[in-house]
């Protein structure tokens, strides 16, 4: 039993040494003692019990022992890190450590029965969190079980049919209105540093990653076209922008400029000439800041909000452009497939998904017409 200076016990495996400080020490299942040191002794108890459940129980080769926090370590370092894109990873791992791990993380994996996969998802409803999450949250677990089924870890998955995301209201596609487009287009103008970039959404119908992604050799201005090959976003864990693949085989795509669009690079083509501060790293990609480096999403979004509540309409986000551009297209009669196409969707269904929406609110309008057209007095 380990003491600290005053002779009295504080547990088995801590011990405070002549500093004050407290060192927390065991011998693991390979025979090497491992330790750590702490300011406090509480922290050095927690440490110590953390360290020896990984240990008993986080070695991948004893299955009947292994945690759900151990195969998940062994699923997303080497089964998804090698085939998925970064942005898919980044998903996977923010919704199990914010709401899978919490709940069954320390359990044995072969112990997790379907009730605790829901209590999981009921925990997120509870909370607020929008069908999306919840959703990218049942698929985090139900893929990572899938594995573990097909490694033979656990006979059968936990994640069954009975496991279900909540039921919330479908929400609609949010997406502009004329008016607002064209207020929204004036103010950033006027006082947003990313007009250019907002505008070039509305006028390609990129996704985020993929206009931050876009470099100068995917851009053809004698054929007037945009080659998308690939996507970059920011990873907080590791603070750099990372590049990966198009979202999907479908994502790899060339698409037409409208004059706008070519207006904006050519605009932006004498400013990248002309720019005084470069950043090596990044200096063939097309929409930077000031100093050279991609923008971030959140970042984009952040300044979206402030234009939303200057002007009075409801905030959006960055896909709400790209919302508004399949519907401005939808609106002048492009073909499903060809917007398939330009859109860079994987599935025909996701784009009459948007069609289906358009034309609803279409008809009301037509209705209303009629409505106008039968009111002679």
């Amino acid at each position: 039993m380990g003491k600290d200076l005053k002779g009295k016990e504080i547990g088995e495996g801590i011990s405070q040494r002549k500093d004050g400080k407290y060192t927390a020490r065991f011998t693991g299942q390979n025979g090497k003692r491992v330790e750590k040191h702490f300011v406090k002794a509480v922290e050095a108890k927690k440490w110590l019990a953390e360290a020896k459940h990984n240990d008993e129980h986080g070695n991948i080769g004893k299955v009947s022992q292994m945690t759900v926090d151990a195969w998940y370590e062994y699923w997303i370092t080497e089964i998804k890190e090698k085939v998925v894109r970064f942005n898919t990873i980044r998903g996977y791992k923010y919704r199990y450590i914010q709401n899978i791990k919490p709940i069954i993380g320390n359990m044995i994996i072969s112990d997790v029965k379907p009730m605790h996969c829901q209590k999981v998802l009921n925990l997120m409803d509870d909370k607020g969190y929008k069908k999306a999450s919840i959703d990218l949250c049942r698929v985090t677990m139900q893929n990572m079980f899938f594995y573990a089924v097909e490694n033979e870890i656990i006979p059968l998955s936990p994640v069954k049919r009975s496991v279900k995301c909540p039921k919330k209201g479908d929400k609609k596609v949010r997406f502009l209105t004329l008016d607002e487009q064209k207020r929204f287009l004036d103010t950033a103008k006027a006082t947003s540093h990313f007009y250019l970039q907002y505008a070039f959404v509305l006028q390609t119908g990129l996704r985020t990653g993929e206009l931050v992604g876009l470099k100068w050799e995917d851009i053809n201005f004698e054929e007037r076209t945009i080659t998308v090959n690939r996507t970059m976003g920011y990873v907080c864990d590791d603070k750099e922008f990372k590049v990966g693949e198009p979202k999907s085989k479908s994502g790899h795509r060339t698409i037409p400029m409208t004059q706008e669009a070519y207006d904006i690079l050519i605009h932006k083509k004498h400013e990248y000439k002309e720019r005084k501060v470069s950043n090596i790293l990044y200096s063939d990609f097309v929409f930077v800041n000031q100093n050279g480096r991609p923008i971030q999403n959140a970042v984009y979004n952040a300044a979206i909000y402030v234009i939303a509540k200057k002007i009075g309409i409801e905030k959006f986000s960055m896909h709400t452009l790209r919302h508004t551009f399949a519907t401005r297209a939808i609106e002048a009669g492009m073909k499903p497939k060809t917007l398939q196409e330009i859109l860079g969707h994987s599935n025909i269904s996701i784009t009459m998904n948007l069609y289906v929406h358009v034309t609803d609110d279409e008809k009301e309008k037509e209705i209303k017409k009629l409505e106008q057209a039968f009111n002679f007095g």
